[in-house]
């Protein structure tokens, strides 16, 4: 089967190679505005500045602008005698908490965070390059970089004698070895080392942009099997150890490029070991043969040839969503996965008791995961039967952990089930359906998840294991977070429009789900259609959102709840199996969880020798400067965490909460936006820590900075 082909790729990678500047060339450099319009900001495109930016009135979108509060000459402080205000000093978004008053622009800047695939960076379809690299190298001056945010600011001109490196082997067994480093902990596709994890050697090679420009990119060695070519790719984008440029827009793009020329080339050796032995001399006798194992020694000795291709398409799958942005190619790589592994019965091997069972066991598990997980990040219906009976395989095993296969497949389950009651609940808004139906699988999914968090509460059952699976235990342990992670956003998912069903401005625009006051096909010709969109909750702008005082001075949760009852009119208040203020507490809970659970994932330690580079017991401690967790397939919860604590964010400003439940989260604002902001702030770290190695998760880490600093304005 052919390579894919990417001529119009290699094309724009070669313009964003000629915008890398010279000394003395920087004829594209423009300084940035001093503000941009909330709607550029949004979708990070370059604004004018003017009253009614060019971008707002090319797309017809409202141009709206709040006063920059980053960058500039720091105010000097002068320490007041009394408490309260030594609070305030280290506390600067304190002063943005009495006048909540919000345009539709802002509410933009947050809702869009829960949208399918919000955040990606699609480097498949780059709107403009060029001005993507022009903001880098734009003139630092004091104008132009006060303007700028401190994770923005343009990096340092490189020396002219440093060049990048890219992170290559120059064996089979260095590729594994660089696996269970970066990728094992977090995608367990292999079964447990068979040997001690060697050191980390990356080749030391010196790349140059000019090697863009040659018809194929320089490779010290070429891998020889399609999962280490996959693992490959993966391995380049992680900055190597002596590249002391790789923050660099040079040495982004090599590492962009190697890992697109190793993907290609896996995806190319996976279709030629998929493909029948006879197909291309003798097609009328290819579907009459049994396809012949690949003639090569294996990766793994405990991983079966025939098993390598299928292992590459899953790594190819996350390499698609988290560095290309790529949704469709992401279920594509996942879909290959699927066919190759039904075609080789790995769904219905529950007598296997050879050395090979765990690598079948995985192999297969880790398909079924990145299929749901496809449905999942798209929000699209399963293309699988979740629940089929014929998929008989056990699960695999961690010596550690007898139960964290089962916790993360049930963990995966729950989110797919959840997200797919969030395209019932769409549907059944919008066709103003029998919310019974809708309000009973609420119920059952909210109590099947707290099962499987009780579960998960509950110690592993720890069996003896020597020091060769200390790696394991180390993934077992990242798995049930990982699991701890999904389960969370899938609670968010279900509880959030019971949650926020009394703040006006969430009726008006639900992220992924449509609001029942926007008219559409189905209801159109309502009777009701009129009074509906009269109704207080459907009002078309959100300055009419009322002050903070305006809305404490009436009755708190009945009123807001009692305008929202008569947008719904149809779903009666006791047809919810949750009160607001219980789906207000949960999703506090469960997006607090997420970051926290962000947080105690563990980074790559690579060995190296004591003299040549840093050894991992030294490495620094900062998440900022660790090197990049891989394989962030679940990134998409990052979002919803983040969503849900800026809504609880906002809402805790416009609703007060009733006054005879002292129990609620929302009753100390202060506090609560204390917790909130630890919260952002943790999140935020653990993608940009993503984003150090794949280009498309840059979006995300945008997108909630933004929304971040809006919440939250820095001095």
């Amino acid at each position: 089967m052919a390579l894919e082909s990417m001529p119009h790729q290699m094309h724009l990678e070669k313009i964003s190679m000629s915008t890398i500047p010279k000394p003395t060339r920087k004829k594209f450099a423009k300084p940035p505005v001093k503000v941009a319009c909330l709607a550029c900001r949004a979708s990070r495109v370059r604004c004018d500045g003017k009253e009614i930016c060019s971008g707002c009135a090319s797309r017809g979108k409202e141009c709206c602008y709040l006063p920059s509060k980053r960058g500039g000459p720091r105010k000097k402080r002068v320490a007041p005698s009394t408490g309260p205000s030594l609070e305030h000093r280290d506390k600067p978004w304190v002063s943005a908490i009495p006048n909540p008053r919000l345009d539709e622009a802002v509410f933009d800047q947050f809702d869009s965070l829960a949208v399918p695939g919000a955040g990606l960076r699609h480097l498949d379809f780059p709107i403009d390059v060029q001005s993507m690299f022009e903001d880098l190298f734009a003139p630092i001056t004091t104008e132009s970089s006060a303007a700028l945010p401190p994770q923005a600011v343009p990096p340092t001109p490189i020396p002219i004698q440093e060049h990048p490196r890219v992170r290559m082997y120059g064996s089979e067994q260095d590729i594994l070895n660089g696996y269970y480093t970066f990728i094992h902990h977090y995608y367990p596709i292999f079964p447990p080392p068979h040997a001690h994890i060697a050191l980390d050697k990356p080749l030391d090679v010196l790349c140059k942009h000019s090697d863009l420009t040659s018809a194929e990119l320089p490779l010290p060695y070429v891998p020889t099997s399609p999962v280490s070519l996959a693992i490959s790719a993966v391995l380049a984008l992680v900055p190597h150890p002596k590249d002391r440029i790789s923050s660099s827009a040079e040495s982004f793009l090599l590492r962009r490029s190697y890992a697109q020329r190793f993907a290609r080339a896996a995806l190319e050796s996976a279709e030629e070991d998929s493909e029948l032995a006879e197909s291309s001399a003798n097609p009328s006798q290819a579907l009459q043969n049994e396809s012949t194992t690949p003639n090569r020694s294996p990766l793994h000795p405990h991983t079966p040839v025939e098993l390598e291709a299928i292992l590459a398409t899953l790594i190819l799958s996350v390499y698609e969503y988290a560095q290309r942005g790529n949704l469709n190619r992401m279920c594509n790589r996942a879909g290959q996965a699927y066919m190759m592994a039904m075609n080789m019965s790995l769904h219905a091997m529950a007598h296997d008791e050879s050395i090979f069972a765990e690598a079948r066991r995985r192999a297969w598990w880790m398909t079924y995961y990145a299929v749901c997980q496809g449905s999942i990040v798209s929000t699209k219906r399963p293309t699988i039967i979740p629940n089929d009976p014929r998929f008989t395989t056990p699960y695999p095993r961690f010596a550690s952990d007898p139960d964290g296969w089962s916790i993360l497949i049930h963990a995966q389950q729950g989110l797919l089930s959840a997200t797919q009651y969030i395209i019932d609940l769409n549907q059944t808004l919008k066709s103003r359906g029998n919310m019974q139906h809708i309000c009973e699988r609420m119920k059952k999914l909210d109590t099947w998840i707290r099962a499987i968090l009780a579960k998960m509460d509950t110690p592993p059952h720890l069996e003896l294991a020597d020091s060769q699976h200390d790696l394991e235990a180390i993934t077992a342990y990242s798995i049930r977070s990982i699991s701890r992670i999904k389960l969370s956003s899938a609670r968010i998912k279900i509880h959030r429009f019971r949650a926020f069903l009394d703040i006006p401005i969430f009726i008006k625009k639900h992220c992924d789900l449509t609001s029942a006051a926007i008219v559409t096909g189905s209801s159109a010709n309502s009777p009701n259609t009129d009074e509906l969109s009269k109704t207080p909750c459907s009002c078309n702008s959100l300055y009419r959102l009322p002050a903070d005082t305006q809305v404490k001075d009436s009755p708190s949760s009945t009123t807001s709840e009692t305008s929202a009852g008569s947008l719904f009119s149809w779903v009666g208040e006791d047809s919810f199996p949750f009160t607001n203020y219980e789906s207000t507490k949960i999703c506090l809970d469960s997006s607090l969880t997420i970051s926290q659970m962000f947080n105690t994932l563990p980074y790559p330690q690579p060995l190296y020798n004591e003299g040549d580079m840093i050894s991992h017991t030294q490495l620094p401690s900062d998440p900022e400067t660790m090197l990049p967790r891989t394989m962030p397939s679940f990134a998409c919860c990052a979002m919803q965490s983040s969503y849900a604590m800026l809504m609880l964010y906002y809402k805790s400003r416009v609703i007060e909460p009733p006054k005879d439940n002292e129990d609620n989260p929302l009753r100390n604002t202060e506090q609560l936006a204390e917790i909130l902001l630890e919260g952002l702030q943790r999140v935020i770290s653990a993608v940009r820590n993503y984003s150090a190695a794949f280009e498309a998760l840059d979006g995300m880490r945008d997108e909630i900075e933004g929304a971040f600093f809006t919440a939250f304005p820095q001095p």
